[in-house]
């Protein structure tokens, strides 16, 4: 499905997303690492990420931009705080994404309305269906 660049470049953004708000906690980085397994990836390999950027890879189709930003939520709740250097951060990679900031800002809205504002992927789906029909 993803090529190892891509599967790199996509951790590689939920790292420095994790860094947003100027700390990168233990649940951020076990949740880095539960994502990481899922695509094949080695803990020394995140580690290394940690501390260089790889190069951005665009992801097509836009249903694996969705599946990427649903992570970066999922990643933002992880430690149930919220801040808004966080929101921003998110804000501006779901927009570098292709994502259309409607459906972004319904999303971050909807979330609030499910426990630990973990937000199903069904209903992240419905959200970005409404705002691209």
């Amino acid at each position: 499905m993803y090529s190892k660049e891509e599967k790199l470049s996509l951790l590689s953004e939920m790292i420095e997303f994790a860094k947003a708000d100027h700390k990168f906690k233990d649940e951020e980085y076990n949740f880095i690492l539960a994502v990481a397994s899922q695509l094949g990836i080695q803990k020394e390999e995140i580690d290394a990420l940690k501390d260089t950027e790889v190069e951005k890879k665009n992801l097509q189709p836009e249903s694996q931009r969705i599946l990427q930003f649903h992570r970066l939520v999922l990643l933002m709740n992880v430690d149930q705080e919220t801040s808004q250097q966080e929101i921003h951060k998110i804000k501006e990679i779901g927009l570098h994404l292709g994502l259309r900031l409607e459906a972004i800002d319904a999303v971050l809205e909807k979330m609030h309305d499910y426990p630990n504002k973990l937000i199903p992927p069904q209903e992240l789906i419905a959200i970005f269906t409404r705002h691209y029909n």
